[in-house]
């Protein structure tokens, strides 16, 4: 139902779904896990998990609908942070906290920054979004932020937390090492094709006539991308 949520939703209903409410899950996990969730349990669990990140990675290399590639994204990441709180760990948690902090901010600044080409174009087709670093190119430096801290880029804080829960989950069993590092191969290959497709070629005949981008927009963008710059340079903030 997540995908499906955060594509019918208006922008600012994916934006808090996306930073917000999968948060509180997370938080719900970390508080219930130690007292409600057997060791039986706990291996299908993260089993699942892991194999969930691939395959709903293995999605967003087929999706047309830029929302939808965004929403499956969220879902995969997801799948790494439920993994970590399972283990219950205090470097496990503390990497979950730390990906959800990341992911929140990251996938709002993505859901947004794909809204703005919504408005632009009245389509969330890839194809037909192509060529707008021509049409916006200062939208173009904060599309860049937002797909690089997406994969995971050094040094920011996405691949602290992601360094963090395959560091646990390796230790906890070193088969998962496979599902985390080919899960974080493909999330590097879709967010550059999102990038490359959105960014590079030639407008489309709709789309020639689009407007750049405004104050406001250029504000929401600045908003999301400063926090994501300021934790990365002191991640004690988190702690």
């Amino acid at each position: 139902w997540l995908p499906k949520a955060h594509v019918e939703a208006p922008i600012a209903g994916s934006m808090v779904l996306a930073a917000v409410l999968l948060k509180l899950g997370g938080y719900g996990i970390i508080r219930m896990a130690p007292t409600n969730i057997s060791t039986t349990l706990i291996y299908p669990t993260i089993a699942m998990a892991t194999w969930g990140v691939i395959m709903t990675g293995l999605t967003c290399l087929r999706k047309t609908d830029l929302k939808a590639l965004i929403a499956y994204s969220s879902v995969s990441h997801m799948g790494l942070v439920a993994s970590a709180t399972l283990i219950q760990t205090p470097w496990s948690t503390s990497g979950a906290v730390i990906l959800m902090i990341a992911h929140g901010l990251t996938s709002s600044m993505l859901f947004c920054l794909a809204n703005m080409l919504y408005e632009r174009t009245n389509t969330r087709m890839l194809i037909a979004m192509r060529g707008m670093h021509k049409a916006m190119p200062l939208m173009t430096s904060y599309w860049l932020i937002a797909s690089l801290t997406n994969l995971a880029l050094p040094p920011t804080i996405n691949l602290i937390g992601e360094i963090q829960i395959m560091t646990t989950l390796f230790n906890w069993s070193p088969l998962t090492i496979m599902m985390t590092a080919m899960g974080a191969t493909i999330t590097a290959i879709y967010s550059l094709q999102m990038f490359m497709t959105t960014q590079q070629g030639h407008l489309t005949k709709d789309s020639k006539e689009t407007y750049p981008a405004q104050t406001r927009e250029l504000l929401i963008m600045l908003l999301h991308a400063l926090p994501i710059l300021l934790l990365t340079l002191n991640l004690e903030l988190i702690y």
